[in-house]
């Protein structure tokens, strides 16, 4: 005993109980909104309870008539015994109703939320996260709270209001009974101790190893075509035989330890059942209580027995759900961007609109969050009518230029301004309320499932026809698109399926066109096309007489020709080119 004192006020001091109480008020910020519905659970729970209790007292009656041959107030009994047997049944069947609808709710607020804080959640912080983990966090884990926490403080109150109306009942007729009744009382309180200093670790163990497992298969199943050409098939099985092996083993490690227990218990419960019920033979043989009232007894052992094992076993179930809120709570506790200048912004887009918008960086240093510098004292500047390009060896930074552009990626010093041509003094702080003045063209296939049009319209829902298909021509892309049977209503899969790398670019700067920003950016948008096809796209973009900025990295010198200026990426800094070093890369290229 002295131990056990010991080891639970080592994770006090440890934080842990501090921990559980700041992941309780967190769980309660999004549950106090149902406080109603769960008053109104809990009032029919206790109602419940004291139909129960006297539908035991009409068992004991019932008995009694019987065996006293009252045959005049056995039709009575009986009917009121069926009456609130019945009523037990419908109140049963009615909590069951509340608690999943209002589980169904809460899951759906709670999830619905942090999917829109983990979207909000800086970038950088978010990427050491595997997508798998993310999503175990948000399904599993919010349902663990969901599912507990709205029953787990109505059946708190329900089941002690259930033992102590029987103890109380019990202790009333015979308190030698009570005693036998309540004798499994310190072995349930042991054992729960022993699940306790079990749980947690079981909990972060499993939710450890179903991340990886998620995250495997989300892996497994989005680059199926590179495994089958890669021949990695027999890998992959093999791989996620093993998860499950390990699977396996941690569950057999932990339902071992639950089956021992329960067997224990059962037996234990079963020697003060026996106990009990010989106790209550004796009681009657020698006539001081009816066989009525040993059934009554009998019946509230039973009740004492339930819900004192239902009272222990809500402290794992609170171990399991704070555990999940405190997962919850590392994601949310990462930085959010700030959108605060959103409307500032579009203010300053609206007075700037018919001159379009000047994009500089100054003096910009940026490392990675594990130190590894990218870019130190970089500058950069572009206008609106001219095409920039970044040029460089891969791995240099050019992705990683756009998206501090884009304020996904914020630098450690420096200065990065976006101001009205010819207006230097309008100018807006960069934060990533910017984003609204950028369309990008980001590498790789990504449109989403759906049909062409749905693609467009979502970067701007009150596209017409109209409007989509010439954006779609700008981009080279209506040529294939006309020729569809749906045309513009042609499904695309998911990344794209259905359509050629090329063509998905295309599809992809078609979208990116439709929400007509001041500022495009363009990540390698045309890798997949002929030399022939990305002149025509870029040049029909510049004959677009919108003030556009357009800002492009590229691998290929075909596209230098038709770029008003050239930076390279070289030495964590960007330098631009003088004309014979770009006409020296073209020959080259």
């Amino acid at each position: 005993m002295k131990e056990r004192v010991k080891f639970y006020w080592k994770r006090i001091r440890e934080g842990r109980l501090k921990e559980m109480i700041s992941q309780t008020i967190w769980i309660y910020t999004y549950v106090r909104k149902y406080w109603l519905s769960i008053i109104i659970y809990t009032c029919i729970g206790l109602v419940g309870t004291g139909t129960s209790l006297v539908t035991s007292f009409l068992s004991r009656d019932l008995v009694d008539i019987i065996t006293q041959h009252k045959s005049a107030e056995i039709v009575k009994t009986f009917v009121m015994y069926i009456t609130f047997t019945m009523v037990n049944v419908i109140i049963s069947q009615l909590l069951s109703y509340i608690s999943a609808m209002i589980c169904i709710k809460v899951d759906n607020e709670i999830k619905a939320d942090i999917f829109e804080k983990m979207l909000l959640t800086r970038l950088e912080p978010l990427m050491s996260y595997h997508t798998g983990d993310l999503l175990t966090r948000w399904s599993s884990d919010v349902s663990t709270i969901s599912d507990g926490v709205l029953n787990w403080v109505p059946d708190l109150i329900i089941n002690f209001s259930k033992f102590i109306s029987a103890l109380a009942i019990v202790v009333y007729y015979d308190p030698a009974f009570a005693l036998l009744a309540m004798a499994g009382m310190p072995v349930s309180l042991l054992m729960s101790k022993t699940l306790l200093s079990r749980m947690q670790s079981r909990n972060k163990e499993s939710a450890a190893l179903s991340a990886r497992m998620m995250g495997f298969n989300q892996e497994t199943f989005s680059n199926i075509q590179t495994i089958k050409a890669f021949d990695l098939i027999p890998l992959y099985v093999k791989t996620l035989r093993q998860y499950q092996k390990d699977f396996w083993k941690l569950r057999k490690k932990y339902e071992k330890l639950g089956i021992l227990i329960s067997i224990f218990m059962s037996f234990v419960g079963l020697a003060v059942s026996y106990s009990c019920y010989g106790f209550g033979i004796w009681r009657v043989w020698v006539g001081d209580i009816s066989y009525g009232t040993m059934t009554l007894f009998l019946s509230l052992s039973g009740t004492l027995t339930g819900t004192l094992n239902s009272l222990t076993g809500m402290v794992p179930s609170a171990i399991g759900i704070t555990t999940s809120a405190g997962r919850l709570m590392d994601i949310l506790g990462m930085p959010r961007e700030d959108y605060s200048e959103y409307h500032k912004v579009e203010a300053f887009y609206q007075r700037n609109r018919d001159r379009g918008l000047v994009l500089s960086i100054q003096d910009m240093d940026y490392a990675y969050y594990n130190g590894n510098q990218v870019f130190q004292r970089t500058n950069f500047s572009a206008r609106p009518h001219e095409i920039v390009a970044l040029v460089g060896p891969s791995g240099e930074g050019k992705t990683t230029l756009l998206r501090i552009m884009l304020a996904l990626l914020e630098p450690q010093g420096g200065r990065l301004e976006i101001c009205g041509e010819g207006r230097e003094e309008d100018r807006v702080a960069y934060s990533p309320s910017v984003r609204q003045l950028f369309s990008y063209v980001p590498q790789g296939n990504t449109m989403f499932s759906g049909t062409v049009a749905e693609n467009m319209r979502n970067v701007k829902p009150e596209a017409t026809e109209e409007e989509i298909v010439e954006c779609l021509k700008v981009a080279c892309a209506w040529e294939f698109i006309e020729k569809l049977p749906l045309g513009i209503d042609s499904k695309i899969g998911e990344r794209g399926g259905g359509f050629s790398e090329g063509q998905a670019q295309r599809l992809s700067i078609a979208r990116a066109l439709m929400k007509k920003s001041p500022i495009l950016l363009m990540d390698e948008a045309t890798s997949a096309l002929d030399a022939d096809t990305e002149r025509r796209i870029l040049g029909n973009i510049m004959k677009d007489e919108y003030p556009r900025t357009c800002i492009v990295t590229t691998h290929r010198t075909s596209v230098l020709s038709i770029c008003h200026r050239v930076y390279a990426i070289r030495d964590k800094r960007c330098q631009a080119l003088a004309r014979e070093e770009i006409e020296s890369m073209k020959r080259e290229g």
